[in-house]
């Protein structure tokens, strides 16, 4: 029988699935224990048996009468299977190949092992000699690496050591040298401050003596001919010449010129050549204002002068200019500027902030007020203007809120801590929303003239602004207390509301839980404000300016509730003009609880006597007071001539005064510098 070991798998599977080695296997068996005499019929027959019991219940011995049935076992499948050679387990030549393989590995790993054995035992002597010998090497090793260590150690020490006293040799030096500078400094600064004063009084008496001459000059010439008063010009200009200020230091003509406009020192620059050289030093030209001869300079001297002084201008003042566009482009070539203020300037483009953006980098003051800058323009700023600290866009109404998104490009303007937004009434919530992911380190904000202004607005912007110190909000009447409730993550300490209604009692609540840092407060024409405001500002102790004027409900009591806290103690300005309502009680409680104050006005007070004049000259600290339309009159008057500090005093429409009582000499010497009179009609 051919072998099926490489027989198709197909061929295989129909000797399985027919049971062709059970069949083989009960023909065999019977033949083997039965022998017949017609083995052909013999297996014809038992063939017959087979199909009619049918192949599942197939037995080894099922072709043996029972009488010859040997007690033997059957043989299995495993040896069938073996026998038709259908089993992949049988013995090949590969696998006797694999079978010596792994015997003759065996056989030299036991000879490797016994060998190995054998040679470790003569070596371990070998070893443990070289094992000492490496440890007497490491050990010297290593106390030569410590020896080094420490010798390089102790050679820093000394070379330190060294350096020290070097140090402290040139500290000891240079003490004595600091010494003798400081000494050498105070003698030149005397002799240096002795030599101007002494020039400083020559040049006041040769000016003393030359206007002196100059008027005997002009007394002669009216009494000459005119040949006689043109000789007499000669002579004076002869004599003019005598008094140059060229001569003074350099610090008094900068003081002196300083105070010229620009025109002026244009006409001075050009009287001769030593006025010429006073007007060319470089502190006279770090910073420039046109705006004061916007109406008589023209372009090409601008252009002119930004070009000769581009390198010391750091301050430019173009206010109110009517300039072309190329003369604001020259700013760009002062590469030195740090504050542009092209304010109220109806020429002023995204094109010329351009060029200005781009060669000015260090600009930090800003002024864009009421100019037609659009988005381009807000794109430009926090690409350019890195360090940008003040920013005003009042009034600027052609950028919209994705030019507020604009900022927020590159850097930001994180380092921008003023910014003025007044009248730009097209800035929506998403706008403040925008600034406050841009400009998180606001301090002062100023949002004037803004009816659109509304509580969401401000809750928007302080969501990431919370820096912000210092808050102007006028001219903004749909601000309500949600807004105060909105600000207490900030640390304000001066804010300004005027002309508000919708401001009430609740919103002085949050301040004195939430602001105790408070400086200024300035709550203007608020009508909803009440006494019971006043006693929630009393506890702020930081307290120094108070601006009340026209809230209307303020009495005497909200006052003294106010005073009793110890907010009075540091006040020193205090309004409370067309507060009808207070009286003498509230003067009498001011001059027993505010002894720092300097500034009060108590303008329109109707009710208030010439008892509470008299408590007025008890604040002994007052410079400065407003007692426009009340009732003072000659006999209050004559009692504040006594206050020695009152400098500026205001009665106007006081009608009860009088020539008499403004003619009281204790009070022209009191009063030194300001008295208004304005509609007193005695008078």
């Amino acid at each position: 029988m051919a072998s099926l070991r490489n027989a198709k798998p197909r061929l295989k599977n129909y000797f399985k699935e027919n049971y062709i080695p059970q069949v083989c296997e009960a023909l065999l068996c019977g033949i083997l224990v039965t022998c017949p005499e017609d083995p052909l019929r013999y297996l014809e027959g038992m063939i017959m048996v087979i199909i009619k019991s049918g192949l599942q219940n197939l037995l080894w011995d099922m072709c043996i009468a029972p009488s010859m049935k040997p007690n033997i076992r059957r043989l299995s499948e495993t040896y069938l299977e073996q026998l038709f050679e259908l089993d992949d387990q049988l013995m090949t030549p590969e696998l006797m190949i694999k079978a010596c393989s792994f015997y003759t590995g065996h056989l030299v790993k036991t000879h490797f092992c016994t060998w190995r054995d054998v040679a470790c035992t003569n070596e371990n002597v070998a070893l443990a000699e070289k094992m000492n010998r490496a440890v007497r090497c490491y050990n010297f090793r290593l106390q030569k690496s410590v020896f080094h260590h420490w010798h390089s150690y102790m050679e820093d020490q000394k070379e330190k050591l060294k350096n020290t006293l070097l140090r402290i040799q040139q500290i000891i030096y240079c003490h004595k040298l600091s010494i003798i500078l400081t000494k050498w400094r105070n003698t030149a600064r005397l002799k240096s401050k002795k030599k101007e004063d002494e020039l400083i009084l020559k040049h006041e008496l040769q000016l003393k003596k030359w206007k002196n001459r100059l008027t005997l000059k002009r007394a002669a010439a009216e009494e000459s001919n005119f040949p006689e008063q043109s000789s007499s010009e000669g002579s004076l200009v002869h004599e003019t010449l005598k008094c140059d200020i060229s001569l003074l230091p350099e610090r008094a003509i900068l003081q002196i010129f300083f105070y010229l406009s620009l025109k002026d020192v244009i006409i001075c620059g050009q009287v001769n050549h030593a006025w010429m050289l006073m007007t060319q030093l470089n502190s006279l030209w770090n910073a420039i204002d046109f705006s004061t001869v916007k109406n008589v300079i023209p372009d090409k001297y601008i252009l002119s002068t930004l070009q000769r002084w581009r390198l010391n201008v750091l301050h430019l003042n173009f206010r109110g200019c009517l300039l072309r566009p190329k003369t604001f482009r020259s700013v760009s070539h002062c590469r030195n500027l740090q504050e542009l203020n092209v304010s109220d300037c109806p020429t002023f483009t995204d094109e010329a902030m351009r060029h200005i953006s781009e060669g000015c980098p260090g600009v930090l003051y800003l002024n864009l007020s009421n100019t037609t800058i659009t988005n381009r323009t807000m794109r430009l700023l926090p690409r350019h203007f890195h360090n940008l600290q003040n920013l005003s866009l009042a009034y600027c109404r052609r950028f919209t809120d994705k030019g507020l998104q604009y900022l927020n490009l590159g850097n930001g303007c994180h380092k921008l801590i003023y910014l003025d937004l007044s009248g730009c009434t097209q800035i929506s919530v998403k706008g403040f929303r925008h600034i406050a992911n841009s400009c998180t380190g606001i301090t002062h904000l100023t949002i004037n003239d803004m009816p659109t202004l509304t509580d969401n607005c401000v809750k928007a912007l302080v969501e990431k602004c919370s820096r912000i110190t210092s808050l102007v909000f006028t001219g903004a009447p749909h601000i309500s207390d949600c807004t105060f409730k909105a600000l207490s993550t900030c640390k304000l300490r001066k804010i300004r509301f005027e002309g508000n209604k919708r401001v009430t009692d609740a919103s002085f609540k949050y301040i004195d839980k939430n602001y105790p840092n408070l400086s200024h407060i300035y709550m203007a024409d608020c009508k909803g404000i009440t006494d019971s405001s006043l006693r929630s500002l009393s506890p702020l102790r930081q307290l120094t300016v108070l601006n009340l004027a026209n809230c209307v409900r303020i009495g005497d009591m909200g006052l003294k509730q106010f005073l009793d806290g110890p907010a009075s103690i540091r006040i020193r300005e205090l309004n409370l003009s067309n507060c009808v309502q207070l009286s003498d009680a509230s003067v009498m409680k001011l001059s027993e609880r505010c002894p720092n104050l300097n500034y009060l006005s108590l303008r329109n007070c109707d009710h208030l006597t010439a008892q509470g004049i008299g408590y007025i000259v008890n604040i002994f600290s007052l410079v400065s007071i407003d007692l426009s339309g009340t009732d003072i009159s000659n006999e209050g008057l004559n009692v504040l001539s006594r206050h020695k500090k009152l400098k500026e005093l205001s009665v106007s429409e006081c009608y009860r005064i009088t020539d008499v009582g403004i003619q009281v000499r204790s009070l022209r010497s009191s009063v030194r510098e300001v008295l208004t009179l304005a509609l007193c009609s005695d008078y």
